[in-house]
């Protein structure tokens, strides 16, 4: 058996937030850039606090089986939802979606590399 890979991103809205968590949230900002996001164990938060409340999470995980993307998704949920209680930051609309990469679609250069596996040239 195989180990799956999967990208579970969690998106929702901070609420509720006090002066001091706003101006700690865009001192922090450019650590949270959406440039510098990735699908890590640990997660990646983004976010753009003066544009709009909205954050999103990204988490990658692992499995052996289809199924165990959702018990990642869960986890990651459980993850962003401690980053966010451990700094006292209220949140609602908290939702995530998850990708098991072993079901994604072949990209460009994937599918030009594997034709070209497949014909021996």
């Amino acid at each position: 058996m195989s180990t799956r890979t999967f990208r579970i991103t969690v998106r929702g809205v901070f609420d509720a937030l006090t002066g001091a968590q706003r101006a700690a949230l865009l001192a922090d900002a450019a650590e949270h850039d959406v440039l510098r996001a990735a699908f890590t164990p640990e997660g990646t938060l983004t976010y753009d606090i003066a544009a709009r409340p909205a954050f999103v999470f990204r988490f990658s995980d692992t499995g052996e089986e289809e199924e165990d993307v959702l018990e990642a998704a869960e986890r990651a949920e459980e993850r962003a939802r401690a980053w966010l209680t451990e700094r006292g930051y209220g949140f609602k609309n908290l939702r995530s979606t998850a990708e098991d990469l072993s079901q994604a679609p072949l990209g460009k250069r994937q599918r030009r590399a594997a034709r070209s596996l497949g014909t021996g040239t």
